[in-house]
């Protein structure tokens, strides 16, 4: 296929296009992948946004078709992505109640084998309106192996070092999109580069190829290019992908690529000394 960018250090890489066609066009073998697909939440409800209410319909692509239609598209985007992998590589896949559990069957029925299902817990998470639920605080993120028997790699001490020493768990305490990753412009799913720079971390050598079918503002990109990995997006609007490349553009001025990198570090140690900090004293009370 015809690229729709490609940069001009070849380690960023664009293809505009729905991501079950677009697979099937190519045969290249990816390190990590990581999918953020639709969670079918666009039904017409509203949340909260910078204290104002907005409706939560992101687009036509994130409308539910009905349970078994949205259970054979995830089955058939996650096929594709396991014939995309390296045979020791690894897929991460993030979600809500709304779509977690159509992706965990779908990776065991594949072949995949789960290693985890981390708990992304948001610092800043919207209130709830109706007052009538639990306020919803957190997101899923399932990672998985392509093969049950090839060995996987997992950065396990740096993971702990990050951690202060201690094993990290499948808990993470991190904040939702900060307003300095929005320099470029906004997309509405965006995930933050402290959530996608540990996942990048955690489970790719450096200079590894890592790929993500729905590419959206690219932040999966920017974090791979951050830490010295390149990077294939895949989406379908073309005003996210020209949001992608003025993010790459962005980084390519050292100075706001040292502080973006800045930012990450000083985030991450933050939110990771508050979660330290609540294990101390839970595990201070327990009877054993």
């Amino acid at each position: 296929m015809k690229a729709y960018y490609k940069s001009a250090d070849r380690g960023f890489t664009l293809l505009q296009g729905d991501c079950i066609d677009v697979m099937s066009s190519f045969d290249f073998k990816f390190d990590m992948i990581f999918a953020d697909p639709p969670y079918f939440l666009s039904n017409g409800g509203i949340s909260v946004q910078n204290g104002k209410m907005v409706s939560v319909n992101k687009g036509d692509w994130d409308r539910s078709h009905g349970v078994d239609e949205d259970h054979a598209f995830n089955r058939t985007w996650l096929r594709l992505c396991r014939e995309k992998l390296k045979s020791n590589g690894t897929i991460w896949v993030s979600g809500t109640y709304h779509n977690i559990f159509s992706i965990a069957k779908n990776l065991t029925e594949l072949g995949y084998k789960i290693l985890n299902c981390i708990t992304w817990v948001k610092t800043n998470p919207p209130p709830n309106l109706s007052c009538r639920y639990f306020t919803h605080s957190a997101e899923y993120i399932l990672w998985a192996r392509k093969e049950a028997a090839t060995p996987h790699f997992f950065n396990y001490e740096l993971m702990k070092e990050i951690n202060g020493g201690r094993q990290m768990r499948d808990v993470w305490i991190l904040p939702a999109i900060a307003k300095w990753e929005k320099s470029c412009g906004k997309h509405p799913t965006q995930k933050p580069l402290s959530l996608l720079s540990r996942i990048i971390l955690s489970s790719t050598h450096s200079g590894a190829w890592i790929f993500d079918p729905f590419a959206g503002s690219s932040t999966t990109g920017i974090a791979s290019n951050l830490l010295g990995r390149r990077y294939l997006g895949v989406d379908m609007c073309k005003e996210y992908l020209d949001l992608s490349i003025r993010r790459k553009k962005e980084i390519e001025n050292p100075v706001v690529r040292d502080e973006l990198l800045s930012k990450l570090n000083r985030q991450s140690a933050l939110y990771q000394d508050h979660l330290n900090d609540c294990m101390v004293e839970y595990e201070s009370k327990l009877p054993f």
